[in-house]
């Protein structure tokens, strides 16, 4: 077997995944190039089961954990994945749409966002960005549980637009300002005070009395707007796929400036990005 073809493959599974050990580089090797990229990309690996760790560490039962467990949870599953790219993905994604126990003060629910970028993360974007406005973790991380009608909180509206969709130079404070009244009401149950281990979980809740009803106006669309209408219309946007896309880029090819300098940085390789955005928005 030439020594050539090991190392593309190594390549392959170092950006794809976490590496591969050299049988299983091998195998691939012998299994083909192009079938093993199709494998990453739509893979028939049963996935793990996230019981096992309880089975071996049963202090894990929910509701709530023990500190710790939802990173020991997580490590385990990146080691020990028949799914890589599927990992790398949900990887990549919390990169993008960081959250930290820090502040949610729960794993599970974390974890559970976790399980979503498995889902969710090589589908429709669009998808990805209304699983993320319904997260718990991320509801609680910026503050939309704070988001109401009569006290309209901006910090889920001004994120979802310069980090998770379009970037710095795309929008303006009144997009900000109507992104987030679009999303009032949009909280979580139940705000139960947490337990002596842990919280319990917590589920998606639309508050239609705690909605701002009236007419929005966000990038030039006017109308009687909610969450669903920002989403689709921030995926319409060419400056969205060309933003997830340096991320993939930064991510998964070289390394690029900062985020917070990309509106004054151009990306190291325009054609490419753009050969991203077009697949994306496709």
């Amino acid at each position: 077997m030439a020594n050539e073809d090991i190392a593309l493959m190594a390549h392959l599974m170092r950006r794809a995944g976490f590496g591969a050990t050299r049988a299983e580089l091998e195998a691939r090797v012998a299994k083909g190039y192009e079938a093993t990229v199709e494998e990453l990309l739509s893979p028939e690996a049963p996935a793990l089961d996230r019981n096992e760790m309880m089975r071996y560490h049963p202090w894990t039962w929910r509701p709530g954990t023990l500190p710790g467990m939802g990173a020991a949870e997580w490590l385990h599953d990146l080691i020990n994945t028949q799914r890589p790219l599927e990992e790398k993905m949900a990887l990549f994604w919390h990169q993008v749409f960081a959250t930290g126990v820090s502040k949610v003060d729960h794993y599970d629910d974390v974890m559970d966002m976790i399980v979503k970028f498995r889902d969710k993360g090589m589908g429709d974007y669009r998808e990805l960005l209304l699983e993320m406005a319904k997260d718990p973790a991320m509801i609680y991380w910026l503050d939309n549980c704070e988001n109401h009608a009569t006290a309209v909180n901006e910090n889920w509206g001004r994120e979802l637009l310069e980090l998770f969709s379009m970037g710095v130079g795309n929008y303006t404070e009144v997009d900000v300002r109507e992104c987030s009244r679009a999303f009032t009401g949009w909280t979580i149950i139940p705000k139960l005070p947490r337990g002596p281990i842990g919280r319990h979980d917590w589920f998606f809740e639309y508050r239609e009395d705690d909605h701002d009803d009236g007419e929005k106006t966000f990038l030039g669309v006017t109308g009687n707007l909610n969450g669903e209408d920002i989403i689709r219309i921030i995926c319409d946007q060419p400056a969205t796929a060309n933003f997830v896309c340096r991320h993939l880029y930064n991510f998964f090819v070289a390394d690029e400036a900062q985020v917070p300098a990309w509106s004054v940085t151009p990306p190291k390789d325009p054609e490419a990005i753009d050969l991203l955005a077009t697949t994306l928005r496709e």
